[in-house]
């Protein structure tokens, strides 16, 4: 226990130093009303945008490799990198880095969890998800796979609570893999309906010109409609 203590320690405290030398380095390069403008964002919109056509491979790569960080050991959460890549990449290479880079993080980060934090997260949840063992042992990359489709818990947790049912790592990283792409690429969607609104408007749009683009009401939609569905189904997958 006194290690595990140690570890949730050292993590938090590196965590901590790596934001704040970003935001240190970051805020020297630029001011705060710099990166609010709508000019500095439709700029850097273009950057990205050439960026990205000069060497896709390269880019996907290193967004690839940040999203992982981001996931382990920075303990980040999906919906920004999802913004973000589909704001570079578009909807389809977008969605594609993204799931690669959150399933490959969520991977590490279990792996992690399962040699170092094991008994501390069984201590914390093994009574509340007590009940999902029966079914993980029935086909644990089938349920592995609702589990990470219906979500209902934080990103974070979520990668953590299979070290209580000792999955395969294998069947951890391509349930993940599937399971989490309906709401990545719609949450990547949208960044992509941002970038093309930002790209199309010299000046900044108003909030009603944004919200009623087809390229954010639609996925927004249906975002909201997978929520529900993903609600509903949360009901039967976690009753005891």
């Amino acid at each position: 226990m006194e290690n595990t203590k140690k570890i949730k320690l050292f993590i938090g405290l590196f965590y901590l130093l790596i934001i704040c030398l970003f935001l240190y380095f970051f805020f020297s390069k630029f001011s705060l009303e710099e990166i609010t403008s709508y000019d500095f964002i439709k700029n850097n919109s273009a950057y990205f945008a050439e960026l990205k056509n000069s060497n896709l491979f390269l880019i996907s790569i290193i967004f690839v490799a940040l999203t992982i960080l981001w996931v382990f050991p920075f303990l980040g959460f999906g919906s920004p990198v999802a913004l973000m890549g589909g704001f570079i990449f578009g909807k389809w290479i977008g969605t594609l880095v993204v799931v690669l880079g959150l399933s490959i993080g969520a991977t590490f980060l279990y792996i992690f969890g399962n040699y170092f934090l094991k008994q501390l997260i069984k201590e914390k949840f093994l009574n509340n998800f007590q009940n999902l063992e029966i079914k993980f042992k029935q086909s644990e990359f089938i349920y592995l796979l609702i589990y990470r489709f219906i979500g209902g818990i934080p990103w974070q947790l979520s990668c953590l609570l299979p070290t209580l049912f000792n999955v395969k790592v294998v069947n951890f990283f391509f349930a993940t893999l599937i399971g989490i792409i309906p709401q990545i690429f719609l949450a990547v969607s949208i960044g992509n309906g941002l970038e093309k609104i930002i790209d199309q408007n010299a000046e900044v749009p108003g909030i009603t010109d944004i919200i009623f683009s087809p390229d954010i009401y639609v996925p927004i939609t249906a975002f909201f409609i997978l929520i529900l569905i993903t609600i509903f189904l949360r009901k039967f997958f976690y009753k005891n």
